[in-house]
């Protein structure tokens, strides 16, 4: 039975992008970017989401040699064994555990990563250069980890060249406007579902685009308003900045690790689905 409310959850979910219908403001600013880099140098625009895939990339395999990572690898693998001793590594916990356990198991790496997430925004609220400046990094590095964790939990090793450009994907997916999330979902889906090799990917291996510009300006704000009233102090402390910080970073993290939650349960049900 729990299959079946897991799917529905997830069917409620995804309910949302059925529905969504942007407003004025969010076409005239699709239209301002598409016009805006249309004015770019072709060159210019294709070597700078280069580089930025390239730093998503290689950020993605640094984190898998963290002894951070390690760490969180063998906790969920040890709460795996709690509940079924038969578990020997990763990918076990797909095969041994009901998806009711690994939701279970993934709410428990989410909530430590909105805790981060929240804690690591309050100190930027701080209004101090290099917490603002380290600010953005660190928040894609916190929200990819937690799509791997994630991942992790539900039986894929990212360390496989797949598993590591769909986690990419994911979470690329989960940083974009609600309006274009719809459509990176149905990308997501159709390329779990035409998978012809299990290590590697075949489709396409491009991220970021001037679709995803909104999730940095969004930031951008962010660091302004966070500058804009780091001066109203109470008590010695900006109470309004580290609240902005907070909220706003906590608020990406739940975004990214809802959209994570629901594509791994519906891809570990659909693949039940085929074995059965």
């Amino acid at each position: 039975m729990s299959k079946e409310r897991v799917a529905m959850e997830v069917d409620n979910w995804l309910a949302q992008f059925r529905n969504y219908q942007p407003n004025d403001f969010e076409m005239i600013y699709d239209d301002w970017i598409q016009q805006s880099f249309y004015k770019v140098d072709p060159g210019i625009k294709e070597k700078f989401f280069s580089k930025l895939d390239d730093w998503f990339f290689h950020t993605h395999a640094f984190l898998q040699g963290t002894s951070f990572q390690n760490e969180a690898r063998g906790r969920i693998l040890t709460v795996g064994r709690v509940l079924a001793e038969n578990i020997e590594n990763i990918t076990d916990m797909r095969k041994e555990l009901s998806v009711d356990q690994l939701t279970y198991i993934a709410e428990q790496q989410i909530a430590r990563g909105r805790l981060y997430s929240f804690a690591q925004g309050g100190l930027t609220g701080t209004g101090g250069w290099l917490l603002l400046g380290l600010d953005y990094p660190l928040m894609m590095v916190m929200n990819i980890r937690a799509v791997q964790l994630v991942g992790l939990t539900f039986g894929h090793e990212m360390n496989h060249p797949y598993e590591m450009m769909i986690s990419l994907k994911v979470f690329h997916a989960a940083t974009l406007p609600k309006r274009l999330q719809g459509a990176a979902w149905k990308d997501l889906i159709n390329e779990v579902n035409d998978k012809n090799h299990p290590y590697i990917f075949e489709g396409e291996d491009r991220l970021t685009n001037e679709s995803w510009i909104e999730q940095p300006l969004k930031q951008a704000f962010k660091s302004l308003f966070i500058l804009t009233f780091r001066k109203k102090v109470f008590q010695g402390l900006p109470f309004i900045s580290i609240a902005i910080g907070a909220y706003s970073n906590y608020h990406l993290t739940r975004q990214v690790t809802d959209f994570a939650l629901k594509f791994y349960q519906y891809r570990h049900l659909k693949q039940e689905e085929r074995e059965a």
